[in-house]
């Protein structure tokens, strides 16, 4: 005997039936969902140079007669992937530029470099500075407020850490002369470039930044923006005065904004100016990198330690490294440069 009903007989679950149920459409979702995305071949590419609240200023048409910066939000379908100053991006809607246009950034081009940094050496969570710059300019004022040279080693771990070639650039030479405090570098193969405020060879700067993004570091109050609206006639960036007492500089620029920059010939660079900082937290670096990067930047001696068997610094294995330096390979600057750098990997180690 068959244990299914016949389909002549009613069947107890009859009055169950949902076959005829009207269900009433929500009127906020008609459509169906996919996760199919636009593909927006349509889209103009644009370098971000400033991000606010949200909203980000683009330049779209680079280089074109029709140039134009213009004003975008993040479309939906990136999430939550942060945007900066720097990156390179493609966009959708009213591109033109015109008051009151807004366009949408739909795709984030893959980045070439990535400056970072943490609120402390403890704290793993990063903050992206900038996007793409091959270059970092440390900016040191001689004087008022005083270099530290601890601090420098931070931003040349950073720009170790991600790809970019530091340059070292001292102002306020009027105020102090800076050979001393240089000599604590000596061991680096670094572009250094100094000058007083009413004179500074911004021409052989301006050589320095052509044809490279060049992302600006430095202490709150050694100058930084005035160096920049000085690069970039008619930029009108905050700048502010060091403390008398307390010989700090105050907070003057709060955001990050990329600039172009064109030497005598027309010739143009781009160049990233951020809010000055009195701290540089490199947790997000890895300590095994900081003494090979260094390695790499250090300027090779005439002659080596008898343990070296002629292999270069940037061959040798890290203890090796340590032993060298300590035999004299990169004279006292080198020896102080490596303490100040032990003395970051023991902090990141913890």
């Amino acid at each position: 005997m068959s244990w299914l009903p016949d389909d002549d007989e009613p069947d107890e679950y009859d009055e169950f039936d949902e076959s005829s149920i009207r269900v009433r459409p929500n009127p906020k979702g008609n459509r169906a969902r996919t996760k199919i995305r636009p593909e927006h071949s349509d889209a103009v590419r644009g370098r971000v140079l400033s991000v606010d609240r949200g909203r980000f200023g683009v330049l779209v048409r680079e280089n074109e007669s029709d140039e134009a910066i213009i004003t975008a939000s993040r479309a939906r379908e990136l999430g939550r992937l942060g945007i900066v100053t720097g990156d390179l991006v493609e966009l959708v809607g009213d591109t033109s530029g015109a008051d009151g246009s807004l366009a949408r950034v739909v795709r984030v081009d893959e980045r070439t470099t990535l400056l970072r940094r943490s609120a402390d050496d403890s704290d793993a969570v990063e903050r992206v500075i900038v996007a793409n710059a091959d270059q970092m300019l440390i900016v040191v004022a001689a004087a008022n407020p005083e270099p530290r040279a601890n601090l420098i080693d931070r931003y040349l771990v950073a720009a170790f850490d991600a790809g970019l070639a530091p340059i070292l650039c001292i102002t306020k030479t009027d105020v102090a002369d800076p050979s001393d405090f240089l000599e604590q570098f000596d061991c680096f193969d670094l572009e250094i470039i100094s000058g007083a405020k009413d004179d500074f060879p911004l021409d052989a700067l301006k050589s320095l930044l052509v044809g490279h993004t060049t992302v600006t570091v430095g202490h709150s109050g050694v100058g930084k923006s005035t160096l920049v609206n000085a690069l970039v006639p008619g930029t009108d960036r905050a700048v502010g005065r060091v403390n008398d007492v307390t010989g700090r500089g105050r907070h003057t620029s709060s955001s990050t904004v990329c600039l172009r920059v064109r030497d005598a010939n027309g010739d143009p660079g781009w160049i990233i100016d951020t809010p000055g900082v009195r701290s540089f937290g490199l947790g997000h670096v890895n300590p095994e990198n900081i003494l090979r990067s260094f390695a790499n930047y250090a300027i090779p001696a005439a002659t080596l330690p008898p343990e070296a068997d002629g292999i270069p610094l940037t061959e040798a294995h890290d203890w090796e490294i340590v032993d060298r330096i300590e035999a004299g390979e990169l004279g006292d600057s080198g020896k102080s440069r490596l303490e100040s750098l032990q003395k970051i990997i023991t902090t990141l180690a913890k």
